[in-house]
């Protein structure tokens, strides 16, 4: 079961202020150079607000989580469980979770397409998704690809798992800690077809988290979830 946090509140708070402020100023640089006319930020192609969008808030959350570790005296190997004892037993129920997952999220997802399709509406992929599919840039691709299945999920887990689950549930709001952390994480992914699917996903890591009291199962079990999609969409490009 999930041990007790020693999150101060207006760490959390400037946490999520500054995690703000870079998103913010990662859009309005992306919309500056946009209006310049600087190619790499033209639309439809804009490579660089897709680099500067995952920076802005997956690449600052890297800079945000060691500061906020740093202000609670805690260190990373200790907040990520890297000295767990039962490290092995955890993964290995991480393992069997990212397989159970992947086969319940896609299932989720290719419904969810269908239901849209059948009320009329086009189902659309993430804008990032496209611009993997049909840029020609090795660089790009590799970029995008380590990101995803290394960068983000450490960012995005400690955020919504590692954070703001345990903050709001030892505050008293465990409905709150449940479901509107995972509805958030659903919501930052911007896309109809997936929100329903990664709003499962983040229950289910949410639980795996709650269980083992470690963060690194979930982070395994998204970048596994990241990695698998990577893949279908580079082996099976231009599906729902």
């Amino acid at each position: 079961m999930l041990t007790e946090k020693p999150w101060r509140a207006e760490v959390v708070i400037q946490f999520i202020g500054l995690q703000l402020a870079c998103l913010c100023l990662g859009g309005l640089v992306t919309g500056l150079l946009e209006k310049l006319g600087v190619a790499a930020f033209k639309v439809p192609d804009g490579l660089g607000a897709v680099v500067l969008g995952t920076l802005s808030f997956q690449g600052a959350a890297w800079g945000l989580i060691g500061l906020f570790l740093w202000q609670h005296g805690t260190g990373w190997r200790e907040a990520f469980g890297l000295r767990d004892p039962r490290l092995a037993r955890v993964l290995g129920l991480a393992a069997i979770a990212a397989v159970v997952f992947l086969i319940v999220v896609l299932g989720l997802q290719a419904a969810c397409a269908w239901v849209l399709t059948r009320l009329g509406q086009h189902p659309v992929q993430q804008e990032a998704v496209d611009l993997l599919e049909n840029t020609h840039s090795v660089w790009f691709r590799f970029y995008l690809g380590g990101f995803a299945v290394l960068l983000a999920p450490v960012a995005e887990e400690f955020i919504f798992r590692g954070m703001l689950f345990p903050f709001l549930k030892q505050l008293g709001l465990p409905w709150l800690a449940w479901f509107g952390v995972s509805g958030l994480f659903a919501l930052i992914h911007l896309n109809e077809v997936t929100f329903l699917p990664l709003f499962v996903l983040a229950l289910g890591l949410t639980w795996l988290y709650h269980k083992t009291d470690n963060l690194l199962a979930p982070i395994t079990v998204h970048a596994f979830f990241n990695a698998a999609n990577l893949v279908m969409m580079l082996v099976l490009p231009n599906t729902p």
